[in-house]
């Protein structure tokens, strides 16, 4: 079966978030399977650095008001398609953010232009089926519904927050007819909106995670869609994401200093050395070394885990922060570095090796998200050794054995949940974390437990290979 994934990044050319890893992750998983995944990514300048020898072009004459071109090549092992469209893609930064950090004003146009190109690919190269991801690819299931042949078209949601939504003067630019542009299509509220076009159209929908699935189908989650995924339940289903366990292992991983694995944990006591070293903390190798990695934004909680400091300043414990997002955030990420040197450090930015460090040099990995679709923060620190504090909301909850006294008792346990989602019961459970750090055995099992969870693609990528066969009539 040939499958045409259409997104708008893809690990390791161009990532923002998880959706890159997922698209870059998720052929391998498939091949297996006897699912065949080609990708058209946009052509964002480095995207087209990385394609190597390109051994097919396709012109496209008139692509939203200029020429554009198919790119055909392999790369990273993947099979690529790049929509080589300087007037939307030639351009330096974020995919979606301009320089003076607002949304490029053509945006809607720009992903109305990959899915458009898309859905004549999908179409002329005889691919079974289509998989979109996230807002930049919703016309997707549009267009392959008003055109023919019609192609069954799998539409997944990374993150309901981020929905692609526009004024109407946009609608005429699209190619779609008139009638798209009503409750029953892609108008929301009066404009148009490229997420809900996803989930109207699509012949079924996938989002990141079990418990995700079942929220976003709440008023309290489902921020102003509910009722629609409510009405699709029925096509509705939460598969989760999975690591790439071979670039993602710390027995091999070229970027720490030291490797270790299950069986042999001893050298990653240098990564933390190393980690402290790096965030200016003390060194000391028994205080317990708490992370925070991820974008400084009110849904990741890094305020509830400023707030939650005296919980590990007060038991001799550490933190380190690293990520970058909102301006006031990062300040007061700065500020509780500056008023306790040697105890909290931080690295306001972001950088693939430096993250790496993080998840193989501490020694827990907090996590206090407000909503979480699946995250992948909580796989690579249950892969790496560092059993994750997680709050108990989509993703991070299915994905997380709670390390509770009956737990224990089983030997079971992969690190810690907490909820509901607020200072207080985070404190509480980095305190649980702490306790149970100072029993060397105990503490050894939890580790050991937490590199034993198969965070791989195996079980996921079934269940995408089966919905895709009963899709196209194959299962």
């Amino acid at each position: 079966m040939r499958v045409l994934a259409v997104a708008s990044e893809c690990f390791p050319f161009v990532k923002t978030g998880g959706l890159a890893d997922v698209v870059g992750a998720l052929p391998a998983a498939l091949a297996p399977e006897g699912v065949e995944v080609t990708t058209l990514l946009p052509g964002y300048p480095a995207v087209l650095q990385a394609l190597g020898a390109v051994h097919r072009v396709d012109a496209l004459p008139e692509l939203m008001g200029a020429p554009a071109r198919l790119l055909h090549a392999e790369a990273a092992g993947l099979r690529l398609v790049a929509l080589d469209a300087p007037h939307f893609f030639a351009r330096a930064g974020s995919p979606y953010l301009a320089p003076w950090g607002e949304d490029w004003p053509d945006n809607a146009a720009r992903f109305a232009a990959l899915a458009r190109a898309g859905a004549s690919l999908a179409q002329s190269e005889g691919f079974d089926a289509a998989h979109a991801h996230d807002w930049q690819a919703g016309l997707l299931p549009a267009y392959l519904r008003y055109e023919a042949p019609r192609l069954p078209c799998l539409f997944t949601l990374h993150n309901l927050a981020f929905q692609g939504q526009f004024p109407p003067e946009v609608f005429p630019l699209l190619g779609l007819p008139g009638d798209a542009f009503r409750a029953e299509g892609l108008e929301y509220y009066g404009r148009v909106g490229f997420l809900k076009a996803g989930l109207w159209y699509a012949a079924r929908i996938t989002t990141v995670s079990p418990s995700y699935a079942a929220e976003i189908r709440t008023p309290a989650w489902g921020m102003g869609l509910d009722g629609l995924l409510r009405g699709r339940a029925r096509d509705l289903s939460g598969i989760l994401n999975g690591l790439d366990t071979g670039e993602w292992n710390p027995a091999t991983d070229p970027r720490l200093p030291a490797n270790f694995s299950a069986d042999d944990p001893a050298p990653r006591a240098e990564n933390k050395r190393q980690l402290q070293a790096r965030m200016g903390l003390a060194p000391e190798p028994d205080a317990p070394l708490f992370a925070f990695i991820g974008r400084f934004t009110w849904q990741k909680g890094v305020d509830l885990a400023l707030e939650a400091l005296p919980a590990v300043l007060d038991n001799g414990a550490q933190i380190a922060f690293l990520g970058t997002g909102e301006g006031a955030l990062e300040e007061r990420v700065h500020g509780a570095t500056g008023a306790n040197p040697g105890r909290v450090g931080s690295f306001v930015g972001f950088d693939e090796g430096f993250a790496r460090l993080v998840y193989g040099g501490a020694d827990c990995i907090l996590l206090p998200s407000r909503f979480e679709p699946c995250g992948l923060g909580q796989l690579c620190a249950l892969r790496y050794g560092a059993p994750p504090i997680v709050a108990r909301v989509g993703g991070l909850a299915d994905t997380v054995m709670d390390a509770n006294e009956m737990a224990l008792a089983m030997g079971a346990g992969t690190g810690f949940q907490f909820s509901p989602v607020t200072q207080d019961m985070l404190m509480a459970a980095i305190e649980r974390a702490i306790r149970l750090y100072r029993e060397p055995g105990a503490w050894a099992r939890l580790v050991a437990n937490a590199m034993a969870t198969d965070v791989s693609w195996a079980r996921s990528a079934a269940r995408y290979a089966a919905l895709f066969r009963a899709m196209t009539g194959r299962g």
